[in-house]
């Protein structure tokens, strides 16, 4: 059985945690939640871009995501362009997206990933 790595953690909860070769990765919000959607969503993409490296990972291996979103009325379009543009064609990951009360109004994204860690090459 292989081992448990927790990444970045504190008393509530890991940003990172690795098991056979598989990277759950908390929930990223952006840290400047005054910006607008697409600013929340960039800033959350290169967020999760830092953690999937410290995880051994990389965007063209996740393989989920839940995106959590404040108003999916007013924000949909827009996060989906920063999300496309982001993956090239062929590698997005299975997705749901659902609208969610956050307890921080700034809030207008959450991003929840699960992804493969890269092979271990000689």
């Amino acid at each position: 059985m292989s081992e448990i790595e927790r990444l970045e953690s504190n008393p509530r909860l890991s940003r990172v945690v690795l098991h056979n070769g598989v990277a759950w990765l908390s929930g990223i919000v952006a840290a400047d939640c005054s910006e607008g959607i697409g600013g929340q969503t960039r800033q959350v993409l290169a967020q999760l871009e830092r953690l999937l490296e410290q995880a051994g990972s990389s965007r063209t291996r996740i393989l989920s995501a839940q995106i959590w979103m404040k108003d999916m009325v007013a924000d949909f379009d827009c996060m989906n362009e920063v999300w496309s543009q982001w993956f090239s064609p062929g590698e997005t990951p299975a997705r749901a997206t659902a609208q969610v009360v956050f307890d921080d109004e700034q809030i207008r994204l959450e991003l929840i990933v699960v992804a493969a860690q890269s092979p271990v090459t000689d």
